[in-house]
């Protein structure tokens, strides 16, 4: 759905600061994630060497197709990182809002931290993870997500818990469409009957 050139674009034309060389962020960065060189998560390696070539601050970005509003991304930081492979890093956390074919939002997801590899389209979410089908009002809370942006995919192999209007589903493991409407739980451990005057 977002494409590589319309983020590097939108991002080149944010009315915002714009920073070179943060020769601080390397010792910020290896305080966050811990030692190590490579950082492996699920289904990105990052060299944590690698440095920044830009940053922004409070970014609002809008994605469009001829005209018609698919997504926007919000969050107080981002960096971008270019070498062998380029990619961008939210580490103040991020929401992206996602719209139907009538403008109205759909999904959102929110997390304290993402990262979103610019050549595969691949975008993890990690740390209190929420997605909401704002249309069906069900909600998930997870701690890691992969968004596949090409198969218009979102999938996770930790704990998951789904709430529905009637019900709490729990498990672990899920695939879904990006908006969240049709999921499947791939190891379900329970589910708890919600009283509808309980909510």
């Amino acid at each position: 759905m977002v494409h590589q050139t319309q983020v590097l674009l939108t991002l080149k034309l944010i009315s915002i600061r714009f920073y070179q060389g943060f020769t601080f962020f390397s010792v910020t960065w290896l305080a966050f994630q811990g030692c190590g060189r490579e950082i492996e998560t699920t289904g990105i390696s990052v060299d944590s060497t690698q440095k920044a070539m830009t940053s922004a601050v409070d970014i609002d970005v809008i994605f469009s197709d001829s005209g018609r509003l698919q997504a926007r991304v919000k969050g107080p930081l981002v960096y971008r990182y270019t070498g062998e492979s380029s990619w961008l890093e939210f580490p103040n956390g991020f929401e992206a809002e996602m719209y139907d074919s009538a403008k109205r939002l759909e999904t959102t997801i929110r997390a304290d931290y993402g990262r979103r590899e610019e050549g595969s389209g691949i975008m993890e979410a990690k740390k209190n993870v929420v997605v909401r089908n704002e249309l069906k009002n069900e909600q998930l809370n997870t701690d890691i997500l992969v968004w596949d942006e090409r198969k218009h995919t979102i999938h996770t192999e930790a704990p998951v818990k789904i709430t529905t209007r009637d019900k709490v589903l729990y498990g672990s493991g899920l695939e879904s469409n990006e908006t969240f409407t049709d999921y499947t739980i791939l190891r379900p451990r329970g589910e708890m009957t919600v009283k509808q005057d309980s909510i």
